[in-house]
């Protein structure tokens, strides 16, 4: 059984999991925060109310992005094994201590810890990708656990509120810190290893496969990943997605409660449909960057379906086509997440790729900025969210036009591997 895809199980399986709970610590306080008790209890209250709400992202996220550069040298000298487990266990004790505040600064400060502990996500993740998957099956690699980034949230929408009607919204956090400690943890001990060549039941033959190389590849020597141009304009069109994913998917639910006057059942149905959203566009975007090799098309593709559906949201009288429209535009810059991966490896090694992915994680600091300039401006337009929204169509705009300056180079390399594909099967 699993004769020469074992990968997937002891790879695949562990880093799905890590991303279905760990999205759900991330983002699950956008639903929390529309819970009248937990509210109450931290004092989000008064005039300045959405900024505060907006602040507890904000923070989250500036200490995530910023521990993503130091886990990525951390990535590098201790594997990607042990630095989970080390994550994992930080991010557990924050779950707790979150879950027991009583006061907006108790929780604010576990927030900043939680964002230390997740911040090894994103270079662990491509850490274990770029040395256990052969340079073809990126996009399906990807795929796998980028879709426990999705179906969490998804998933976990429906799960919150479920906790938060029959208990407190209290309990939420106690769960989470029980999935991480039941199942996270012990998947990462007793199936991965740092390295296929490491681990006891992978076989010689599909080490083999893992590390063949094509002839595209062996054609040129790939240069520092700091040294890529085209690496930066990623790193830009990541600062641009991160702002649009996280402003929409953090306020989201808010906006269809106060902005479209859904009812919390209607909510959940439309935040879960979100995320199945974003899902759907990581299933498509990883086939279509396989079978295409256009990463860089497919993600102004991305940017202009965003800007796209977030003007249908404005312009739309009827609450349920502006509330899906919402949703589609977070879906599509869920496809956007999966390409920037995809890119870290491709323009990366497997020595260098825990460190150019902690300096592409960097990028979510603009998530934070999103939650809280949206917060704000909202404040500013007492509750309307319409200038906030204009201000997430500009971002797209400029992911669109950053991602123009390597369409010509791809589609060079596009049509060299092709030449040669075609002298090899000559």
């Amino acid at each position: 059984m699993f004769h020469g895809q074992k990968r997937w199980l002891y790879i695949a399986v562990p880093i799905f999991f890590f991303w279905f709970f760990g999205q759900i610590d991330k983002v699950g306080i956008s639903v929390i925060q529309t819970d009248p008790g937990f509210l109450s209890d931290l004092g989000l209250t008064g005039p300045d109310k959405n900024a505060k709400i907006g602040l507890i992202t904000f923070i989250f996220m500036i200490s995530y992005s910023c521990s993503n550069i130091f886990w990525g040298f951390i990535i590098d000298k201790l594997g990607a094994r042990k630095t989970a487990i080390i994550g994992l266990l930080i991010w557990t004790s924050t779950m707790v201590m979150g879950g027991l505040s009583t006061s907006y600064e108790m929780f604010l400060f576990s927030r900043v810890i939680l964002g230390i502990g997740e911040g090894m996500m994103i270079p662990v993740s491509g850490k274990f990708i770029s040395n256990w998957f052969n340079k073809r099956e990126l996009g399906r690699a990807q795929s796998s656990w980028i879709t426990g980034n999705y179906l969490g949230p998804a998933l976990g929408a429906i799960i919150l509120i479920l906790v938060i009607s029959t208990f407190h919204w209290q309990a939420a956090f106690f769960i989470l810190a029980t999935f991480n400690l039941l199942i996270n943890i012990p998947l990462f001990l007793f199936l991965s290893r740092n390295t296929p060549e490491e681990h006891p039941r992978i076989s010689k033959e599909e080490v083999n496969h893992i590390r063949q190389k094509d002839e595209a590849e062996n054609t040129q020597s790939k240069q520092f990943f700091a040294k890529e141009y085209r690496y930066w304009i990623v790193w830009f069109g990541n600062l641009m997605s991160s702002f649009l994913f996280f402003g929409i998917s953090i306020w989201l639910p808010t906006y269809l409660v106060e902005a479209k006057g859904f009812e919390r059942e209607a909510m959940t149905g439309i935040t879960s449909l979100s995320w199945l959203f974003a899902l759907g566009f990581v299933l498509a975007g990883g086939f279509l960057a396989d079978k295409t090799k256009r990463p860089s098309l497919l993600a102004m593709i991305l940017f202009l379906l965003t800007a796209s559906f977030l003007t249908i949201a404005v312009i739309a009288p009827n609450p349920i086509v502006a509330g899906v429209s919402m949703g589609l535009a977070m879906g599509s810059q869920g496809g956007m997440f999966h390409l920037t991966n995809l890119f870290i490896v491709k323009f990366s090694t497997p020595e260098t790729s825990g460190r150019a992915a902690g300096l592409m994680g960097f990028t979510n600091i603009m998530g934070g900025f999103s939650s809280y300039i949206m917060g704000w401006v909202r404040d500013l337009s007492s509750g309307d969210f319409g200038p906030s929204i204009i201000m997430l169509i500009v971002a797209a705009t400029l992911g669109f036009v950053a991602y123009l300056f390597m369409i010509k180079k791809e589609g060079a390399e596009y049509h060299l591997s092709n030449t040669l594909g075609n002298k090899v099967t000559i």
